[in-house]
């Protein structure tokens, strides 16, 4: 596998990753397959794009040259062996449940190449995990990308114990490609990102359990203080409090340090009364 080898990349989830990484792919001048279950979500997660590609012309960060171009490298499907056969590099981007990225890697096995690449965008689970029970696991690897996908220059790729070299390398110059930073690092639960940034996350909604100081002011104290450029309760918002809450019970399992990963009791109010953040429309903020 070499990084030339990747010119088609299927996606797998139209969700709130899934869509942005499709778009930064197709954007890049891959021939770019966005899967989902249904079409409706497929649908949705090409409107969210085309509403992205919006944004940029509007802002004079994209022309109308690129956004035509994107759009015509970017293809929607609701069958999954249709979306994946032929593609040099499928991407997952579904709930982070690790039965559920094993199931539908094992199905995307049969229809792809053995040199195919699978590449998780999990933000904590182990990537050696996934690869376990795949044929042919030195391909798979992790590529943890940032929302929004589009805007945010991080490409954090995980290598498990059964990552080839030229996996990596592969993976390594295709973020490149897409215009991202690339770090690299070992498969160890919530790799460095989650790790560090689930700690401060969940500490500041301690501070907020404890009426220390409202969401606003932490969030502000981050920003004007440490020079955050979105503090950690607005940013929780974004990724999503489900999410959060499914990462943090993890990282307690399984991390030695886990105590301080353990979930705050408002962060599971929150999420049982269904304030998951931005996409529920409300969470620490209105939305």
């Amino acid at each position: 596998m070499t990084a030339s080898a990747i010119s088609t990349v299927a996606v797998i989830g139209a969700g709130t990753m899934g869509h942005g990484i499709a778009q930064v792919a197709a954007a890049a001048g891959f021939e770019t397959r966005l899967y989902d279950v249904r079409a409706d979500l497929v649908e949705a997660g090409l409107t969210k794009v085309r509403a992205n590609l919006d944004g940029g012309v509007a802002k004079g960060k994209v022309t109308e040259a690129q956004r035509t171009a994107t759009l015509a490298a970017l293809r929607g499907e609701s069958d999954l062996q249709a979306a994946v056969t032929g593609a040099d590099l499928v991407v997952e981007a579904v709930p982070e449940k690790l039965a559920l990225k094993q199931e539908l890697f094992t199905k995307v096995a049969a229809h792809v190449a053995a040199t195919a690449v699978l590449a998780t965008n999990t933000s904590s689970l182990s990537v050696t995990a996934i690869a376990a029970e795949l044929p042919h696991p030195e391909r798979v690897i992790g590529t943890h990308f940032f929302n929004p996908v589009h805007v945010m220059k991080l490409l954090e790729i995980v290598v498990g114990q059964q990552t080839a070299p030229e996996v990596l390398a592969a993976v390594q110059a295709w973020g490149a490609k897409l215009g991202k930073d690339c770090i690299v690092v070992r498969d160890s639960p919530g790799f460095a990102t989650s790790r560090l940034g689930l700690v401060i996350g969940l500490e500041a909604i301690r501070m907020v359990e404890e009426q220390v100081a409202s969401a606003e002011d932490i969030d502000k104290a981050m920003c004007l203080g440490y020079g955050f450029p979105m503090g950690p309760l607005k940013l929780t918002d974004l990724v999503g409090l489900d999410v959060r809450l499914n990462i943090a019970e993890y990282l307690a399992a399984n991390l030695q340090q886990g105590d301080h990963f353990r979930p705050p009791a408002l962060l599971r109010e929150m999420v049982a009364a269904g304030k998951l953040g931005k996409k529920s429309g409300e969470g620490f903020y209105k939305w």
